[in-house]
């Protein structure tokens, strides 16, 4: 079983954790639309990377309609 050899203080267990917190994002504009979006990915709300439609967005989905039928 492992057992510490000296006490560690409060402080330099907390001065060890202080590079774990967490990172703001660093949202880029699209390109395209405007939207925020995340750097390297496709834009969630239009679709685009790169100035090129990866991804085809569907303008409104109605699934009542289909339910009907």
């Amino acid at each position: 079983m492992a057992v510490q050899q000296n006490k560690v203080s409060k402080s330099r267990r907390n001065n060890r954790r202080a590079h774990d917190a967490l990172v703001a994002a660093n949202p880029n504009e699209c390109s395209n639309c405007g939207e925020l979006k995340r750097p390297h990915h496709v834009c969630p709300s239009c679709g685009h990377y790169d100035d090129r439609e990866v991804v085809a967005m569907a303008d409104e989905i109605d699934l009542d309609d289909e339910d009907a039928a």
